[in-house]
Protein backbone atom coordinates (compact mmCIF):
# COMPACT_ATOMS: atom_id res chain seq x y z
CA UNK A 1 0.00 0.00 0.00
CA UNK A 2 1.10 3.54 -0.42
CA UNK A 3 -0.25 6.73 1.06
CA UNK A 4 -1.14 10.08 -0.42
CA UNK A 5 -3.24 10.73 -3.49
CA UNK A 6 -2.62 11.18 -7.17
CA UNK A 7 -2.74 14.64 -8.72
CA UNK A 8 -4.11 14.22 -12.24
CA UNK A 9 -2.93 17.66 -13.31
CA UNK A 10 0.66 16.39 -13.32
CA UNK A 11 -0.12 13.27 -15.34
CA UNK A 12 0.52 13.17 -19.09
CA UNK A 13 -0.67 9.93 -20.68
CA UNK A 14 -1.59 9.11 -24.31
CA UNK A 15 -5.20 9.73 -23.26
CA UNK A 16 -4.64 13.01 -21.42
CA UNK A 17 -6.15 15.00 -24.26
CA UNK A 18 -9.30 12.86 -24.44
CA UNK A 19 -10.48 10.07 -22.17
CA UNK A 20 -9.00 9.64 -18.73
CA UNK A 21 -9.65 6.92 -16.16
CA UNK A 22 -9.05 6.76 -12.42
CA UNK A 23 -9.97 4.54 -9.53
CA UNK A 24 -10.39 5.82 -6.00
CA UNK A 25 -11.28 4.53 -2.55
CA UNK A 26 -14.08 6.82 -1.40
CA UNK A 27 -13.82 7.29 2.36
CA UNK A 28 -16.72 7.13 4.82
CA UNK A 29 -18.84 10.31 5.00
CA UNK A 30 -17.67 11.68 1.65
CA UNK A 31 -20.13 12.58 -1.11
CA UNK A 32 -19.77 10.82 -4.48
CA UNK A 33 -19.45 14.14 -6.31
CA UNK A 34 -16.98 16.95 -6.86
CA UNK A 35 -19.27 19.93 -6.27
CA UNK A 36 -19.51 21.16 -2.70
CA UNK A 37 -22.68 20.56 -0.72
CA UNK A 38 -23.62 21.80 2.75
CA UNK A 39 -20.06 21.71 4.03
CA UNK A 40 -19.67 17.95 3.51
CA UNK A 41 -16.45 16.45 2.16
CA UNK A 42 -16.51 15.53 -1.55
CA UNK A 43 -14.32 13.57 -3.95
CA UNK A 44 -12.62 16.87 -4.76
CA UNK A 45 -11.13 16.83 -1.27
CA UNK A 46 -8.98 13.87 -2.33
CA UNK A 47 -8.87 13.58 -6.13
CA UNK A 48 -7.46 16.58 -7.99
CA UNK A 49 -8.68 15.86 -11.50
CA UNK A 50 -9.84 17.90 -14.48
CA UNK A 51 -13.29 19.46 -14.41
CA UNK A 52 -14.75 17.05 -16.97
CA UNK A 53 -14.00 13.96 -14.84
CA UNK A 54 -16.96 12.50 -12.92
CA UNK A 55 -17.73 9.34 -10.92
CA UNK A 56 -19.38 6.39 -12.68
CA UNK A 57 -22.33 5.69 -10.42
CA UNK A 58 -22.15 6.52 -6.77
CA UNK A 59 -21.68 5.25 -3.25
CA UNK A 60 -23.81 6.52 -0.40
CA UNK A 61 -22.36 9.12 1.97
CA UNK A 62 -22.20 6.46 4.72
CA UNK A 63 -20.62 3.79 2.49
CA UNK A 64 -17.00 3.37 1.43
CA UNK A 65 -15.02 1.85 -1.34
CA UNK A 66 -14.29 1.61 -5.02
CA UNK A 67 -15.38 4.31 -7.44
CA UNK A 68 -14.36 4.72 -11.07
CA UNK A 69 -13.78 8.25 -12.37
CA UNK A 70 -13.76 9.16 -16.05
CA UNK A 71 -14.92 11.47 -18.81
CA UNK A 72 -15.74 8.47 -21.06
CA UNK A 73 -19.51 8.53 -21.54
CA UNK A 74 -19.55 5.14 -23.26
CA UNK A 75 -17.97 3.52 -20.20
CA UNK A 76 -20.55 5.25 -18.03
CA UNK A 77 -23.34 3.77 -20.18
CA UNK A 78 -21.87 0.26 -20.15
CA UNK A 79 -21.57 0.23 -16.35
CA UNK A 80 -24.84 1.88 -15.40
CA UNK A 81 -27.38 0.60 -17.92
CA UNK A 82 -29.33 -2.37 -16.46
CA UNK A 83 -28.94 -4.31 -19.73
CA UNK A 84 -25.20 -4.75 -19.02
CA UNK A 85 -24.81 -6.88 -15.91
CA UNK A 86 -21.49 -6.86 -14.12
CA UNK A 87 -20.31 -8.05 -10.74
CA UNK A 88 -20.00 -5.72 -7.79
CA UNK A 89 -18.47 -7.18 -4.63
CA UNK A 90 -19.21 -5.68 -1.23
CA UNK A 91 -17.58 -6.40 2.11
CA UNK A 92 -20.21 -5.87 4.77
CA UNK A 93 -19.92 -5.80 8.55
CA UNK A 94 -23.30 -6.63 10.08
CA UNK A 95 -24.67 -6.63 13.58
CA UNK A 96 -25.09 -10.10 15.04
CA UNK A 97 -23.64 -13.54 14.36
CA UNK A 98 -25.01 -14.23 10.90
CA UNK A 99 -26.14 -17.80 10.21
CA UNK A 100 -26.40 -20.06 7.13
CA UNK A 101 -30.16 -19.45 6.90
CA UNK A 102 -29.58 -15.71 6.51
CA UNK A 103 -26.79 -16.33 3.97
CA UNK A 104 -29.22 -18.48 1.97
CA UNK A 105 -31.94 -15.84 2.06
CA UNK A 106 -29.51 -13.20 0.80
CA UNK A 107 -28.42 -15.44 -2.08
CA UNK A 108 -31.86 -16.56 -3.19
CA UNK A 109 -33.44 -13.17 -3.80
CA UNK A 110 -35.45 -10.99 -1.42
CA UNK A 111 -38.61 -8.94 -1.62
CA UNK A 112 -37.74 -5.36 -0.76
CA UNK A 113 -39.24 -1.91 -1.04
CA UNK A 114 -37.00 0.25 -3.26
CA UNK A 115 -37.99 3.91 -3.58
CA UNK A 116 -41.48 3.01 -2.37
CA UNK A 117 -42.01 0.23 -4.91
CA UNK A 118 -41.86 -3.56 -4.38
CA UNK A 119 -38.75 -5.15 -5.85
CA UNK A 120 -37.41 -8.71 -5.95
CA UNK A 121 -33.62 -8.80 -5.86
CA UNK A 122 -31.75 -11.00 -8.31
CA UNK A 123 -29.98 -14.08 -6.94
CA UNK A 124 -26.48 -13.23 -5.76
CA UNK A 125 -23.49 -14.82 -4.07
CA UNK A 126 -23.00 -14.48 -0.31
CA UNK A 127 -20.10 -15.73 1.80
CA UNK A 128 -19.20 -15.48 5.47
CA UNK A 129 -15.68 -14.32 6.32
CA UNK A 130 -14.22 -16.78 8.82
CA UNK A 131 -12.32 -13.89 10.36
CA UNK A 132 -12.58 -10.14 9.91
CA UNK A 133 -10.90 -8.98 6.67
CA UNK A 134 -7.93 -6.67 6.81
CA UNK A 135 -9.46 -3.29 6.02
CA UNK A 136 -8.43 0.26 6.94
CA UNK A 137 -9.82 1.67 10.17
CA UNK A 138 -12.92 3.74 9.61
CA UNK A 139 -12.99 7.29 10.93
CA UNK A 140 -15.17 7.65 12.89
CA UNK A 141 -15.45 3.97 13.80
CA UNK A 142 -18.63 1.93 13.93
CA UNK A 143 -20.78 2.10 17.04
CA UNK A 144 -19.72 -0.53 19.56
CA UNK A 145 -22.37 -2.40 21.52
CA UNK A 146 -21.08 -4.61 24.28
CA UNK A 147 -22.24 -8.27 24.20
CA UNK A 148 -23.52 -7.97 20.62
CA UNK A 149 -21.20 -9.71 18.14
CA UNK A 150 -20.62 -8.61 14.57
CA UNK A 151 -19.96 -10.59 11.38
CA UNK A 152 -18.30 -9.84 8.05
CA UNK A 153 -19.80 -11.14 4.81
CA UNK A 154 -19.02 -10.82 1.09
CA UNK A 155 -21.90 -10.07 -1.23
CA UNK A 156 -21.45 -10.30 -5.01
CA UNK A 157 -24.31 -8.59 -6.85
CA UNK A 158 -25.02 -7.91 -10.52
CA UNK A 159 -27.34 -4.97 -9.81
CA UNK A 160 -27.19 -1.82 -7.75
CA UNK A 161 -30.52 -0.53 -6.52
CA UNK A 162 -30.77 2.33 -4.03
CA UNK A 163 -29.25 1.21 -0.69
CA UNK A 164 -29.82 -2.38 -1.78
CA UNK A 165 -27.17 -4.07 0.36
CA UNK A 166 -28.34 -2.33 3.52
CA UNK A 167 -31.95 -3.21 2.76
CA UNK A 168 -31.01 -6.85 2.11
CA UNK A 169 -29.06 -7.39 5.33
CA UNK A 170 -31.75 -5.62 7.36
CA UNK A 171 -34.40 -7.88 5.80
CA UNK A 172 -32.30 -10.90 6.76
CA UNK A 173 -32.20 -9.63 10.36
CA UNK A 174 -28.62 -8.41 10.44
CA UNK A 175 -28.35 -4.62 10.05
CA UNK A 176 -25.33 -3.24 8.19
CA UNK A 177 -22.74 -1.48 10.33
CA UNK A 178 -20.07 -0.90 7.71
CA UNK A 179 -20.26 -1.22 3.93
CA UNK A 180 -17.27 -1.30 1.57
CA UNK A 181 -17.50 -1.83 -2.19
CA UNK A 182 -14.35 -3.86 -2.77
CA UNK A 183 -14.59 -4.83 -6.44
CA UNK A 184 -16.22 -4.06 -9.78
CA UNK A 185 -15.55 -7.01 -12.11
CA UNK A 186 -11.73 -7.42 -12.03
CA UNK A 187 -10.91 -3.98 -10.58
CA UNK A 188 -10.54 -3.98 -6.80
CA UNK A 189 -9.21 -2.01 -3.86
CA UNK A 190 -6.15 -4.15 -3.23
CA UNK A 191 -3.32 -1.90 -2.04
CA UNK A 192 -5.39 1.30 -2.07
CA UNK A 193 -6.07 3.36 1.05
CA UNK A 194 -9.12 5.58 1.66
CA UNK A 195 -8.77 8.84 -0.24
CA UNK A 196 -6.23 7.57 -2.77
CA UNK A 197 -6.84 8.17 -6.48
CA UNK A 198 -4.93 6.24 -9.16
CA UNK A 199 -4.84 6.59 -12.94
CA UNK A 200 -5.47 3.57 -15.16
CA UNK A 201 -5.09 3.25 -18.91
CA UNK A 202 -8.08 2.75 -21.16
CA UNK A 203 -6.81 -0.70 -22.15
CA UNK A 204 -6.53 -1.76 -18.50
CA UNK A 205 -9.98 -0.45 -17.61
CA UNK A 206 -11.72 -2.13 -20.54
CA UNK A 207 -9.80 -5.40 -20.12
CA UNK A 208 -10.61 -5.67 -16.41
CA UNK A 209 -14.25 -4.66 -16.83
CA UNK A 210 -15.22 -6.29 -20.12
CA UNK A 211 -12.46 -8.75 -20.91
CA UNK A 212 -11.12 -6.85 -23.91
Amino acid sequence: MFSGFFNAHTHHSPYSMNHQYFITYKPFQVLSQFSSSEGKATLGTYCKVNADIYPVGRLDYDSEGLLLLTNDSSLNHRLLHPAFEHEREYWVQVEGQIDPTAIGSLEGGMDLSIDGKPYRTKPCKAYLFESAPLVPERVPGIRFRQNIPTSWIRLVLTEGKNRQVRRMTAKAGFPTLRLIRYRIEQINLSGILPGECRPLSRDTIYEKLFGR
